[in-house]
């Protein structure tokens, strides 16, 4: 995964589990497709800001995954993905751009 941003492979994972599970109709395929992404960005965010930023950036993953339940129920299902998704990206570009300075 090098050169694509962990930010960027956090909101695929997002985007594509939802997709995955969706058109598959397998919830647990989605949730691999979730998973492995979560794993490739937090690896990257290992490495670049370091353990806590990954924790909590992980932490910030599952969190979007989590609330983008609730969220789609009052907004539909595809802004909801979107809108944790850029969210999610704009977590990690933060915290990956202030661990860089």
């Amino acid at each position: 995964m090098a050169g694509i941003p962990a930010g960027a492979v956090a909101a695929s994972g997002l985007i594509g589990g939802y997709g995955v599970a969706r058109w598959t109709r397998k919830r647990p395929l989605g949730g691999v497709a979730l998973a492995a992404a979560g794993v490739a960005a937090a690896r990257q965010w290992q490495q670049d800001p370091g353990g806590k930023a990954a924790a909590g950036l992980s932490a910030v993953y599952v969190a979007a995954f989590a609330g983008s339940h609730p969220l789609a129920k009052k907004v539909g299902a595809w802004p909801a993905v979107f809108t944790v998704a850029g969210g999610m990206a704009l977590a990690s570009w933060a915290v990956t751009r202030r661990a860089g300075r």
